[in-house]
């Protein structure tokens, strides 16, 4: 399964709130510190485990914004809250039942950090009862 074929469920697109958060930047309610405020944690991951895109920087207008995609859910363990690349996803929806994707626009030139979309992805199946061993009889 390729990483574009995996079935996203529950997708929430964030270009709304995106939006209202630029013109809030732009009409002066937002300062451009509120706006670009992205914690160094993050701006790290975009720029060793980010992935590059072709769009530009709403707020600086100097370089493209980079997605850092996370994953969360029950299932995933010690890998809950990591950075993943998007050709990683679709091995792990054949893997585990489900967990959530949250993928962030990151300019690593103003600080500029928006969620851009969530969904969940996952086999859907109930998970498998890992390591628990049949009871004698």
């Amino acid at each position: 399964m390729a990483a574009g074929t995996a079935t996203r469920r529950s997708v929430v697109d964030y270009a709304l709130a995106r939006r209202a958060a630029l013109a809030s930047v732009r009409s002066g309610h937002t300062t451009m510190a509120d706006a670009c405020d992205a914690h160094p944690y993050l701006l790290r991951a975009a720029k060793y485990h980010g992935e590059p895109t072709e769009e530009r920087c709403p707020i600086c207008r100097k370089t493209n914004v980079t997605h850092v995609t996370y994953v969360y859910g029950d299932e995933l363990g010690q890998y809950a809250g990591r950075v993943k690349r998007t050709s990683e996803l679709a091995e792990m929806a054949a893997e585990y039942s489900e967990f959530r994707v949250y993928v962030v626009e990151v300019c690593q030139s103003c600080g500029w950090n928006h969620l851009a979309t969530s969904y969940v992805l996952g086999t859907g199946e109930p998970p498998a009862r890992r390591g628990r061993r049949a009871r004698p009889t």
